[in-house]
């Protein structure tokens, strides 16, 4: 039997997205990996904790241990020929500057690189970022998908052409809200945003007519239900890691109007409506063809359903699987 640590950070403020998607990778392992879970004592904030958080995940590490992201420094403490890291996005590595982003860059990227064996990014596109941005060893860099949840699962419902009800996910400044508000303006519809948008980002919906639902803090059944109820999904982000958001909604059976740039268009390939996230005149006319085109709209299902069977939790965690056995075989070899 392999005993595998998944270690991760504790959550704060209802950010859940990694813990849901280890949760289950680790229900799809192989039976012949044991794999526990380790949850940092303090939330990533402040030094002393951070250090804190580093030293406890060496006293309880296993036979291989798995960083699942956000709290990279914890590879700090492991040791480097049984750790693996992942790395689910380098969005700071674009947003910051000066003496900040020398230091994230040091603590979150360059240092923890070097203490692992395996790198996996969730999407290629992030891979080239972090060789790019944070100069990591290509060959120590693989690619492991994340996976849709089984809870996501087809689920018809007639579009409602009239008065269609949008989904949006996120509220921060990448997830592009601004423009998605212009691009709406006119258009008859509903928006239902899962997050807490600033007083600024609803002064522009309501600036342009649009109606708003917000729902702050929620739980997987209350997101699986928003994708139920909605009728297309508008995720036209400027940056994503992955955009797991996709194929959550493909599994469910809805359209999906994503951005032909980062890790977006990896994801969808030809199984959404790709926009240009910068240009709001882009991002109107997909939606407008999803509305106005029903022909269209039910081959993006078609697709949409083929596409998101690639990133099934059992796909997934075989490659996970495979990953821990190279790790276990490579310091049995030593």
């Amino acid at each position: 039997m392999l005993r595998v640590i998944h270690f991760l950070r504790k959550p704060a403020a209802r950010s859940f997205s990694i813990e849901r998607l280890f949760t289950d990778v680790r229900a799809a392992l192989p039976s012949d990996i044991d794999c526990s879970v380790r949850v940092s004592h303090f939330v990533s904030l402040g030094f002393f904790r951070r250090l804190y958080n580093a030293l406890e995940a060496g006293w309880r590490r296993g036979q291989v241990n798995h960083v699942t992201g956000d709290v990279h420094f914890l590879a700090m403490g492991l040791p480097r020929n049984r750790t693996i890291l992942t790395v689910h996005d380098c969005g700071n590595l674009h947003r910051l500057t000066g003496w900040r982003l020398t230091v994230l860059r040091f603590f979150w990227f360059t240092w923890p690189l070097r203490c692992v064996r395996i790198v996996t990014t969730i999407s290629e596109a992030t891979r080239q970022e972090l060789i790019k941005l944070a100069g990591a060893p290509p060959e120590k860099v693989r690619v492991v998908y994340n996976c849709v949840s089984p809870e996501f699962s087809g689920h018809p419902k007639a579009f409602n052409a009239e008065r269609p009800l949008i989904l949006m996910l996120g509220t921060a400044p990448n997830k592009n809200l601004e423009r998605m508000a212009e691009a709406l303006a006119g258009i008859t519809c509903s928006v239902e945003i899962i997050g807490r948008p600033s007083p600024a980002q609803s002064a522009v919906f309501a600036q342009h007519g649009v109606e708003l639902i917000t729902r702050g803090s929620v739980t997987n059944e209350q997101i699986v239900d928003a994708y139920r109820r909605c009728d297309f999904l508008l995720f036209a982000s400027t940056h994503e890691g992955f955009g797991l958001p996709i194929i959550e909604a493909q599994a469910v059976g809805r359209p999906v109007v994503t951005s032909k740039c980062s890790s977006m268009a990896e994801v969808a390939a030809d199984s959404a409506c790709l926009v240009d996230p910068f240009d709001v005149r882009s991002i109107r006319a997909g939606i407008q063809r999803v509305i106005g085109d029903p022909v269209y709209r039910a081959e993006l299902v078609r697709l949409g359903f083929e596409n998101q069977s690639r990133f099934s939790a059992a796909a997934v965690a075989a490659q996970y699987a495979a990953l821990y056995r190279e790790i276990a075989g490579a310091r049995i070899s030593q």
